[in-house]
């Protein structure tokens, strides 16, 4: 399966208030009080007044983002960043094959990154994603990494995020599901254990 993501992730609070008024933000609940805002053309022109643009070639060390983040729209995630911390997060897979990239803003200031990963044969600690959200405040919990954690395997392209914002969802949807689905499944006699952590999100 095929998985893409292009979104700002941040205190789900400081989302809300940033993005009071907007007409192209959707946010998306995460666990432990975070927010995802999927970043699509319609809400970069919304925040900055132009179409975005995009790079040309497949993203790299010297060039971590399919989305140029123009001065315009990276001077206004570092404003969102007075508040607490705030990270633009990158990735697509697909066949087992793919990248992910982030950044973070602290204080009006970049305060980590960007970085850029095309292999992932570090550590889960050091990939770009997980090392962006720990910086963020992410507290470890029963989830293979922060990733799963928050739940951001929940969904697998932006237009999923959109539905899931617009829909209300919380992050546990999915595990309620699961977890309802199982019991029906056990009979009115059997309670089986509750699901566990994944043992991975489904990206190498």
């Amino acid at each position: 399966m095929s998985y893409q993501l292009s979104a700002v992730v941040a205190d789900v609070e400081l989302l809300r208030e940033q993005t009071a008024g907007l007409d192209h933000s959707v946010l998306a609940a995460l666990r432990q009080d975070f927010a995802l805002l999927p970043v699509t053309p319609q809400l970069v022109e919304e925040l900055t007044g132009a179409l975005p643009d995009f790079a040309t070639g497949e993203p790299s060390v010297a060039q971590p983002f399919q989305l140029v983040l123009s001065p315009a729209l990276a001077g206004l995630l570092a404003r969102w960043s007075r508040q607490g911390p705030v990270a633009y997060l990158e990735a697509e897979f697909a066949g087992g094959l793919g990248h992910q990239s982030s950044v973070v803003w602290l204080g009006g200031e970049v305060s980590w990154g960007p970085h850029f990963d095309g292999t992932l044969d570090r550590p889960r600690a050091e990939w770009p994603i997980n090392a962006a959200l720990a910086r963020l405040g992410v507290e470890p919990g029963p989830w293979i990494d922060p990733f799963a954690e928050l739940g951001l395997h929940l969904e697998r392209d932006t237009t999923g995020w959109l539905a899931h914002g617009r829909r209300g969802l919380t992050a546990d949807y999915w595990d309620e599901l699961a977890e309802e689905w199982e019991l029906r499944q056990s009979g009115p006699h059997q309670q089986p254990d509750r699901p566990g952590p994944v043992g991975d999100w489904g990206i190498p």
